[in-house]
C-alpha cells in the first residue's frame, strides 16, 4: 500500500471526501461504487467495486468460445480493466488497465467499428492490440463495460458476424448482470 501524505477529516455524518487527484488517478466518478475493506491493523481499504467482477469466470469462457469460433482475440472489460481474454494477446492485455480511447468509445454507448483512415484506437494504455470491434455492455441503463474483439496484424476488417457476436455477448453479459 502507497501513503498519499493527503489527510482528511471524517465529517458529523460519517463521510469523508477522497481527493480530486486520487479520483482522477483511479478512475472514481460521482456514483461508482466501492467496497470497504478492514484488516487486522486498522487499516480501512477502499475499492472499487466492479459488478463485472462477479462474471469474471463467465466472461473468460465466452471469450475462448468466441475466439475458437472466430480465430480473433477478443476481451471483455469493466470500465477499468480487461476481465478476461482470449487469443494471441491475452498475457499482454488480461487485468492491464484500458486505454481512455476505449473508455470515451463505451461511454457512447454505440457499436465501435475500426475503419480505414481513422485513428487506432488500443485496448489499453500505452501501446498494445487494437480494437477492432467494440459493444458496450449496458445493465439497468448504465455502462459497465464492453466486449471487444482485436485486430490481428495484416488481417481483413471483420464483418457482420464479429460486430452480432460482440454485441450479443454484450447484450448477454448486460442481462446477467441485471438478474
Amino acid at each position: 500500500m502507497k501513503a498519499t501524505g493527503i489527510v482528511r477529516r471524517i465529517d458529523d455524518l460519517g463521510r469523508v471526501v477522497i481527493p480530486k487527484e486520487i479520483r482522477r488517478t483511479m478512475r472514481i466518478r460521482e456514483g461508482d461504487s466501492l467496497e470497504i475493506y478492514t484488516d487486522k491493523d486498522g487499516e480501512v481499504i477502499f475499492k472499487k467495486y466492479s459488478p463485472m467482477g462477479e462474471l469474471n469466470s463467465f466472461a473468460a469462457q465466452l471469450c475462448e468460445t468466441l475466439a475458437k469460433t472466430t480465430g480473433a482475440s477478443c476481451a471483455v472489460c469493466d470500465r477499468d480493466t480487461v476481465i478476461a481474454a482470449a487469443g494471441d494477446c491475452r498475457r499482454e492485455v488480461y487485468e492491464k488497465r484500458i486505454s481512455e480511447e476505449l473508455e470515451a468509445l463505451m461511454e457512447a454507448r454505440q457499436l465501435y467499428s475500426r475503419r480505414q483512415g481513422t485513428s487506432d484506437v488500443t485496448l489499453v494504455e500505452g501501446t498494445g492490440p487494437v480494437v477492432e470491434v467494440a459493444a458496450p455492455i449496458l445493465a439497468e441503463g448504465d455502462v459497465s463495460g464492453c466486449v471487444v474483439f482485436l485486430a490481428g496484424e495484416g488481417s481483413e476488417p471483420m464483418g457482420d458476424t464479429e460486430h452480432k457476436l460482440a454485441q450479443t455477448v454484450a447484450g448477454f453479459l448486460g442481462r446477467q448482470m441485471e438478474g
